[in-house]
């Protein structure tokens, strides 16, 4: 708790030095603000929270995806591959950390989550649907929409394990993604952001009205938040 007291003071004292009137921060800005706060002991990740313009209870304005960063997110990613036959050995030969189909579905329901990521080829979905209960909350269950139910499982399983970043919306229309490590360089941090943005802006529903980007806010693992300015479509 003292340890925690005296960080939040120090925090405080380096606020001083920002106007209290600013809303808003271009990202070099915060990246610069972010660095200069007191260090922890471990490499803090950076996430984003992106407010969106949607109607959350509409099916069809549901966002939900997965991008590939410039950068990475700095963390290699454990992936288990739901296959067999050609498609389990191509998920081996990538690098998948466990690879099976009814005996790793069974692990799975059973309650094992010692991984990240699920991918899985279609004929695959009709086996491991009853895990749609298990996965499900956890934000784990193979999905289309964010490239875990594919075909070309080697290049699935490469991009995921590199740090492909899969969102969600949540119930307030809010996305929550990481965009890096505090240890990144400035330019790294800068174009993984602008990255995901873009990325985001191009999943805008047909069905939205006025903006759809209305709020970014970026904070480290330890940090106060701060809103980005950063443009709208």
């Amino acid at each position: 708790m003292k340890t925690f007291n005296k960080r939040q003071k120090k925090i405080q004292e380096q606020f001083k030095g920002v106007k209290k009137e600013t809303k808003s921060f271009e990202i070099e800005e915060a990246i610069k603000i972010l660095k200069g706060l007191p260090p922890v002991k471990f490499d803090q990740t950076l996430n984003l929270a992106v407010n969106l313009g949607v109607d959350s209870k509409k099916s069809e304005q549901q966002i939900r995806g997965a991008v590939s960063l410039p950068h990475g997110i700095g963390k290699t990613r454990k992936v288990i591959v739901f296959a067999t036959g050609d498609d389990a050995k191509a998920a081996k030969d990538a690098g998948a950390d466990e690879v099976g189909s009814d005996e790793l579905a069974k692990k799975v329901q059973d309650g094992w989550m010692d991984f990240d990521v699920a991918i899985a080829p279609p004929s695959m979905m009709r086996n491991i649907s009853k895990l749609g209960k298990v996965l499900g909350p956890q934000g784990k269950m193979p999905s289309p929409k964010n490239g875990t139910v594919t075909e070309n499982i080697a290049n699935a399983v490469k991009e995921f394990k590199a740090g492909k970043v899969e969102y969600r919306m949540d119930a307030g229309g809010v996305v929550h993604a990481p965009v890096g490590k505090i240890s990144f360089s400035d330019s790294f941090i800068k174009e993984n952001i602008e990255q995901f943005i873009e990325h985001l802006q191009n999943q805008r529903p047909a069905a939205t009205k006025g903006i759809f980007i209305k709020k970014v806010t970026m904070s480290a693992t330890m940090s106060p938040g701060f809103v980005l300015n950063v443009k709208n479509k």
